[in-house]
């Protein structure tokens, strides 16, 4: 029996927040990062994150943080995905393929979110997967879509014996039987 590759998905955050229509609204000129339709929306993301990756794939989500001078380069766990927001100075995008390159190396079957055609050229150069935040919006959509038709209670049917057995030795049956 094979060893199955590890998979990992790594989501370029406010990227996807931003161009992704799942999660994308224009903003007011006075908002930022830090108001509450982001916060909103990043609890979304990640939580759209969790089902989409589930229990077959691992999960990166990074937020660039590199403008807040503040920032140490947090690190979380949320249902399992991990939640980076990069250092004061440091760019998600360095981050991301950072992660993308080392996962590369050590054969890890990598897919990575972004609309962002500098990080896809880098990673995909790599032979990592890349998605669109267009394409990851949809796919979410439909991984909820097929999550509600399967909803329904799923009851076996009711089979009998003459559903069991081969057809010609149920015509030899039925025939002994009007035969009595």
């Amino acid at each position: 029996m094979g060893k199955t590759r590890k998979k990992l998905l790594i989501v370029d955050g406010y990227n996807v927040l931003r161009s992704g229509s799942r999660y994308k609204r224009q903003p007011r000129a006075d908002e930022d990062y830090t108001d509450d339709f982001f916060n909103a929306a990043r609890d979304r993301l990640i939580n759209d994150v969790v089902n989409f990756a589930g229990r077959d794939m691992g999960a990166i989500i990074v937020f660039d943080a590199g403008d807040n001078e503040l920032s140490q380069g947090s690190r979380t766990k949320v249902g399992g995905v991990s939640v980076i927001f990069s250092s004061a100075g440091q760019s998600a995008d360095k981050v991301i393929e950072k992660l993308a390159y080392d996962a590369g190396k050590r054969g890890v079957e990598t897919m990575v979110v972004t609309s962002d055609a500098a990080i896809q050229d880098t990673v995909f150069g790599g032979g990592v997967d890349r998605m669109s935040a267009e394409g990851f919006s949809h796919e979410v959509g439909e991984y909820y879509a097929d999550a509600r038709l399967d909803d329904t209670p799923k009851v076996a049917p009711k089979r009998t014996v003459a559903d069991r057995i081969p057809a010609d030795t149920l015509a030899k049956l039925k025939a002994l039987r009007d035969a009595k």
